[in-house]
């Protein structure tokens, strides 16, 4: 059975991930924000995030 901590930081993971990945900040950026925010308040993290990079993800 996975732990709560186990669950806490998959979800942190996640969150960083899809964090970086839709708004171009920095993963350092993005687990400071999560760190502060918590992984499950997406609305405030993506308004953070993209206060961080207003100019969105870079096309690849």
């Amino acid at each position: 059975m996975v732990d709560e901590h186990e669950r806490l930081s998959a979800a942190t993971n996640d969150t960083v991930r899809r964090l970086v990945n839709e708004t171009g900040i920095t993963t350092a950026q993005a687990h400071e924000l999560v760190a502060f925010l918590g992984p499950h308040n997406w609305t405030s993290l993506l308004r953070e995030a993209r206060i961080l990079n207003p100019k969105g993800p870079k096309a690849v």
